[in-house]
């Protein structure tokens, strides 16, 4: 596998393209309960296969890259990406999970995209291992899936690349009071911590969709009232997060903050830092974040890298997801916004 550091790419491939629609790519017919069962019983799908439905079902949609590599942080054996390529073909005939690609005016996606089948969260139910998904989920549109991509690629570069990661959450809810409105980050959270000192840090990504710009401010508003009326232990926090905008390039970004100011969204300048996916790609990710910060002489904003020394390097984690009770309470699939 390509390391993240040899990747030259210039746009994020989870970025948006013009006119691009998903295309299926999975297996179509009906395969039946008996079928798979008899797969299970021959030793046909094993527990290699179990532990990668496993990381569809927690990552929602993945491609093979990102899958092999969190078998590896599990320490899985798993050889090659080739490997893991023949292990999802055989889950796709076994319709436990299906796969698509995108296309566009550019052409045909390089990557595939991964995500259960119904008969696929039967089978983990068989080992007590609890899905969220439905099968109305895999009819999202493309700016939802590559929000979820890149939230996935930048949660593995926390895990692999700082030292001070802890743990994960990819389905974080947060509650706007004055709404009445729970809805989702987009990119999940991570929690970092070393010692005595924790942050932590909730991802919004932003694609540049169909009125993403309406969309954007809709959603920030949002994030505005959870934290403006933000009290001790809600939705599971005792301070609030940390909010990190991730845009498609570094152009995006200035358009991103430009819309908050012009739209006046009540967030300080201190509650939004700002990044994309593809900052997460370098050996450590201590440049990864920045912020605007205001020049009141010159009335101009500057972005200007956050330094943190939780963003330190450190060894390749082991992943642990963050599940509180409280933050359960909030997770009812109705009414919550992406």
């Amino acid at each position: 596998m390509v390391n993240d550091s040899e990747v030259k790419a210039q746009k994020s491939p989870f970025a948006m393209r013009i006119n691009e629609r998903k295309v299926f790519d999975g297996k179509d017919g009906y395969v039946s309960i008996n079928q798979v069962m008899f797969n299970v019983d021959m030793g046909y799908i094993t527990d290699i296969h179990f532990e990668i439905l496993e990381v569809i079902n927690q990552y929602e949609f993945v491609t093979a890259r990102q899958i092999f590599q969190v078998l590896q942080m599990k320490g899985i054996d798993i050889k090659s990406q080739d490997k893991v390529d023949d292990k999802l073909q055989k889950l796709i005939k076994s319709k436990l999970i299906t796969r698509y690609y995108f296309t566009s005016e550019e052409g045909k996606g390089i990557f595939r995209v991964y995500c259960l089948e119904k008969m696929g969260k039967n089978l983990l139910s068989t080992r007590e291992i609890k899905s969220e998904w439905k099968q109305t989920d895999n009819a999202k549109p493309v700016h939802l899936i590559k929000k979820r991509l890149a939230g996935n690629q930048i949660i593995l570069a926390y895990m692999q690349k700082v030292k001070a990661f802890s743990e994960f959450d990819t389905n974080i809810v947060l509650y706007s009071k004055k709404q009445n409105v729970k809805f989702k980050a987009t990119g999940g959270l991570i929690k970092l911590v070393d010692g005595k000192k924790e942050q932590d840090l909730v991802f919004e990504v932003i694609r540049r969709n169909d009125e993403w710009e309406d969309k954007l401010v809709e959603k920030l508003n949002l994030y505005a009232e959870f934290y403006n009326f933000f009290v001790a232990k809600d939705c599971g926090f005792e301070v609030p997060p940390q909010l990190v905008i991730v845009g498609e390039d570094n152009e995006h970004i200035g358009e991103i903050f430009k819309i908050i100011k012009k739209a006046a969204i009540p967030l300080k300048d201190e509650e939004m830092f700002f990044t994309t996916e593809l900052k997460h790609l370098a050996d450590t990710l201590e440049g990864s974040l920045i912020e605007f910060q205001y020049n009141k002489e010159a009335n101009t904003y500057k972005g200007v890298t956050v330094k943190s020394s939780l963003l330190k390097p450190g060894e390749v984690k082991k992943e642990t997801k963050k599940t509180t009770k409280k933050e359960e309470e909030y997770k009812s699939e109705d009414g919550v916004v992406e």
